[in-house]
């Protein structure tokens, strides 16, 4: 008996998409190790959980595949970027790797939507979200970047800078959970 409650198309594209967030991993670990390098090891930790954050989102998809009968495919990850030339380089890649990601969710999104697979686009639902936070993460790093001066930014703002990244959660603070209490 045929089990598998996936599309063979849909099944693919899961799939890809456990390896995309499995490179970016891979990315957000590259930029921690370039970042601590630099002497920056509030960034490099800050940067470093945010890889294990984006592998767990790999399990997320594998376990997803395997629960609906289908069978994830591991591929190999390319090389991620050359490290960046500074702190601001480093923030704009990772808003625009996130921007990308977005994108890859919604067009999941699309396709369970289009092949009226409601489990599945019920389970994207909170990648959707937590995308949101991801752009909004990404978005913080770069205004606190420039606040603190961006490229010419003194070596005090960028000892807290580190400091503060090290430290900082790794949700970011929505709009939409404001309250009056807690804006």
């Amino acid at each position: 008996m045929n089990t598998k409650r996936l599309s063979a198309a849909l099944e693919k594209a899961l799939s890809e998409q456990m390896n995309v967030e499995l490179y970016q991993s891979h990315v957000y670990l590259s930029y921690g190790i370039w970042a601590s390098d630099e002497g920056y090891d509030g960034i490099g930790n800050f940067l470093f959980r945010h890889s294990l954050e984006e592998r767990n989102h790999a399990i997320k998809f594998m376990e997803y595949i395997l629960n609906r009968g289908g069978k994830p495919t591991v591929t190999a990850l390319k090389a991620a970027d050359k490290d960046p030339k500074n702190l601001k380089e480093c923030f704009d890649r990772v808003f625009k790797h996130e921007v990308e990601n977005t994108e890859k969710i919604y067009n999941l999104v699309n396709i369970a939507f289009e092949e009226k697979d409601w489990a599945t686009w019920n389970f994207l639902q909170w990648f959707v979200k937590e995308q949101i936070e991801e752009e909004t993460l990404a978005m913080d790093l770069i205004d606190k970047l420039k606040i603190a001066g961006g490229n010419e930014a003194s070596d005090e703002s960028l000892f807290n800078l580190d400091k503060y990244l090290g430290q900082a959660p790794d949700d970011a603070e929505l709009a939409r959970d404001a309250t009056s209490e807690k804006p």
